[in-house]
């Protein structure tokens, strides 16, 4: 705030001194136009012998005394007759430059020069009695400007003078007044330096200002989802590394007990054979674990969902069951599609069943669907993939269903959680499919809803309540032209 102040102070002294001059300049033009018109008193006009108009000007010895009677200024006047002659006064006295403009009887003032000096006049054209045509006559009286400017200089001091007082005075006031109402901040400040890097507690209001409470509240939710976000990547890397344990164990055990076999010079094919086989597994489930878990990571991230294109969702379904019927077939699975057609790839899409999202998170989702059931389904099972699209094209429908022995209710919300299997399977699995298919389903503003499928039991085989995923997406427009 002192550079405002001190910046302000110059211009308010230009401009004190602006109006000075023209408080200072009011009475003394009064005055020296008052002059004038005693001067134009005495211009008179007769007629020669031969009728030519004459001009004639007399000023008493009182009214020239009355007009130098100031001894701090010098005074000079001039009379000019109508034709423009010299008639009386001061000769070196310069006429004005609007006079032909100017009409009789009003007072004009202006700024000029007389002998080097700077003067003040006052200038007037005297209409005459009985002038008929021609310019009247011109009245200028000038005077030096020392009055007005000891006048100026008066006003000035009046004026500044007391600011050099007030303004050291109100600097100091300003600067009290901010040191103290600041002081409240800097403690806040001064506590919140004072905090370990890993204190998310939130900051006692009571002990700030009224003014910064909402900024305080602000912060304090945000130390609140900090915590939150932070627990939870405790959780999810205590989490991941207890789950990558199991499988590198069994890496190294199997590695180990191939090597001791080797050292002791008891080499068994099969044996050697199996422990490979044990080792490709445990390496297999470590590179699934991996892959999941960047799927996971990728699914979090927040830039993907900012660009969310128009995609076919048949597309990628029907992609995605192609994909995964080699797998099926090695487990007697029948993998099947229902939903319209997908259209053929690397065109636009402009058929079928359209959402705004990312194509390869959403291929993610729906693999991870279908990679589930196929765990959890039994040889001779059905997994289906269907894709409904909306009449009203508000939503598009994804579910995935297999005839697998389903999710109790209790549990149905926890499977949505990181490494969390159901309880009594023996399926080898991460634990995050499900988890990373919420994630993208939360990216994409869809929902995600579990219930039994309620299948019909095929001849042969054990009736089961199976499973149905269902998600359900927002339509995006279809593009236009």
């Amino acid at each position: 705030m002192l550079a405002p102040l001190l910046l302000l102070w110059p211009m308010s002294v230009v401009l004190t001194w602006l109006v000075a001059q023209g408080i200072a300049n009011k009475p003394f033009d009064r005055e020296l136009g008052d002059k004038a018109r005693l001067l134009s008193r005495h211009i008179s006009a007769e007629v020669t012998v031969d009728g030519t108009p004459h001009t004639l000007f007399s000023l008493p010895s009182d009214a020239a005394e009355l007009l130098h009677a100031d001894e701090s200024d010098t005074l000079y006047y001039q009379v000019i007759s109508p034709e423009g002659s010299f008639i009386g006064g001061d000769r070196q006295l310069p006429a004005p430059a609007d006079e032909e403009a100017a009409p009789a009887g009003t007072m004009l003032f202006r700024d000029d020069e007389m002998n080097g000096e700077p003067v003040r006049v006052a200038y007037v054209r005297v209409r005459l009695p009985g002038q008929v045509g021609g310019p009247p006559p011109l009245v200028q009286v000038a005077e030096t400007l020392g009055k007005r400017s000891r006048l100026a200089t008066e006003i000035i001091k009046g004026v500044m003078l007391p600011q050099f007082v007030i303004l050291p005075v109100a600097v100091l006031l300003v600067w009290l007044a901010l040191a103290r109402g600041i002081a409240p901040l800097n403690e806040l400040q001064q506590r919140i330096r004072r905090r370990e890097s890993h204190d998310l507690s939130p900051i006692d209001e009571r002990e700030a200002p009224e003014e910064v409470s909402p900024l305080v509240r602000a912060i304090n939710d945000l130390l609140a989802r900090l915590d939150r976000s932070i627990s939870a990547q405790k959780h999810f890397l205590a989490d991941a590394a207890h789950q990558l344990k199991t499988p590198l164990a069994g890496l190294r055990t199997q590695a180990e007990l191939a090597q001791r076999e080797i050292d002791a010079g008891q080499v068994d094919p099969q044996t050697l054979k199996k422990s490979l086989q044990q080792i490709a597994r445990s390496s297999q489930r470590a590179a699934h674990m991996v892959n999941q878990l960047l799927a996971m990571a990728r699914a979090e991230n927040a830039a993907q969902s900012l660009t969310h294109p128009a995609v076919n969702l048949a597309r990628l379904a029907t992609e995605t069951v192609q994909d995964l019927v080699p797998r099926a077939l090695e487990k007697r699975i029948d993998l099947g599609y229902e939903g319209p057609e997908a259209g053929r790839p690397g065109r636009t899409p402009s058929a079928g069943p359209l959402v705004s999202g990312q194509p390869v998170l959403l291929r993610e989702l729906i693999r991870n669907l279908v990679d589930n059931a196929l765990n959890y389904t039994p040889a001779g099972g059905t997994v289906t993939v269907r894709v409904v699209d909306d009449p009203f094209g508000q939503v598009v429908v994804l579910q995935v269903e297999d005839s697998g022995p389903g999710i109790p209710a209790a549990e149905r919300e926890k499977v949505f959680q990181p490494f969390y299997r159901a309880l009594g399977t023996n399926v080898d699995g991460s634990g995050l499919g499900l988890a990373i298919v919420a994630e993208i389903a939360a990216q994409h503003g869809a929902e995600v809803a579990l219930e039994d499928a309620n299948l019909r039991p095929r001849a042969g085989h054990a009736s089961s309540p199976g499973a149905r995923f269902t998600v359900r997406f927002p339509a995006a427009p279809a593009p236009k032209g």
